[in-house]
């Protein structure tokens, strides 16, 4: 918010609570509930906490368990609780549903191909992409999530599925890009740091449109892309990587020279330490 526009805020607000307790009448229309709502917007927003570079990191999206020795970085969805004692990242699938949660999209907010059908992500078809054309309905639905996550604990939010425009040929990047805008915004508000997740090659415009804090990365050094991370977001990266597509050793990830100082080695599915196939492993 500019400090014009706050400065209007505290004025309209003093004024109208001075006319209140000296008796005199509000102006047409007006209510007490708008002198709290001048109020609440001439308050400052939260300050953000920054991602602490160099963190170890750990990605628990599968089920929250105890956070290893030495992790100082946890990601969660954003149903489960945050992580103590850490720098704990809320998970919300702002750009698909998550799977079982089909029903708490408006319909009018999900993707639909020429002949009325859901459009579904091919990769997971259990999650239908959210049609980012319909911005005021995406927004709306998510913002209760993200305003849940700070007051719950969170420090930072992720946006999955921001590439949605990657897989469909319905959206555009401008079409995204204009929705997490307005979701980075609301998280900012509330003293949350947003990350972008992925989409390596838009990440200049990305960051310059949405005003992402930070990056996560999945896979950056399977594709070679966190050399492209790092030139928008420093080094300000969190790197995800998975045991099951590995071309070369994970030590053997950790010493490239663009490597992320904060990565994780985790099992495809992200499952908890006591499912058969859990793996964790990072760089220190």
């Amino acid at each position: 918010m500019r400090a014009t526009t706050r400065a209007r805020a505290v004025v309209a607000a003093a004024a109208l609570l001075a006319l209140l307790m000296a008796g005199g009448a509000a102006p047409a229309g007006a209510e007490q509930t708008d002198a709290m709502a001048l109020a609440a917007a001439a308050k400052p927003a939260p300050k953000v906490k920054p991602y602490p570079v160099g963190a170890t990191p750990d990605y628990q999206l599968g089920g929250a368990y105890t956070v290893p020795k030495g992790v100082t970085v946890v990601v969660r969805d954003r149903l489960a609780k945050p992580a103590k004692g850490v720098y704990s990242i809320c998970y919300v699938n702002a750009f698909q549903t998550q799977p079982g949660e089909l029903a708490k999209w408006p319909k009018r907010a999900l993707l639909r191909d020429a002949q009325g059908k859901l459009v579904h992500d091919p990769g997971w078809p259990d999650e239908v992409i959210v049609d980012t054309r319909r911005a005021d309905d995406v927004v709306k639905t998510v913002t209760p999530w993200i305003r849940d996550c700070a007051k719950r604990g969170f420090a930072a939010v992720e946006f999955d599925n921001l590439d949605t425009y990657t897989r469909t040929k319905a959206l555009t990047r401008t079409h995204n890009a204009a929705v997490a805008k307005r979701l980075v915004a609301v998280a900012h508000s509330v003293g949350l740091a947003a990350a972008q997740k992925n989409a390596a090659e838009d990440s200049a415009v990305l960051r310059k449109t949405a005003r992402f804090d930070f990056a996560i990365a999945e896979e950056c050094s399977v594709w070679k892309e966190c050399g492209t991370y790092a030139k928008v977001y420093g080094k300000a990266v969190l790197a995800v990587e998975y045991s099951d597509d590995l071309p070369v050793s994970f030590k053997t990830m950790c010493a490239r020279k663009d490597a992320p100082l904060s990565m994780v080695l985790r099992d495809r599915d992200l499952v908890t330490p006591k499912v058969k196939g859990y793996v964790f492993r990072t760089c220190g």
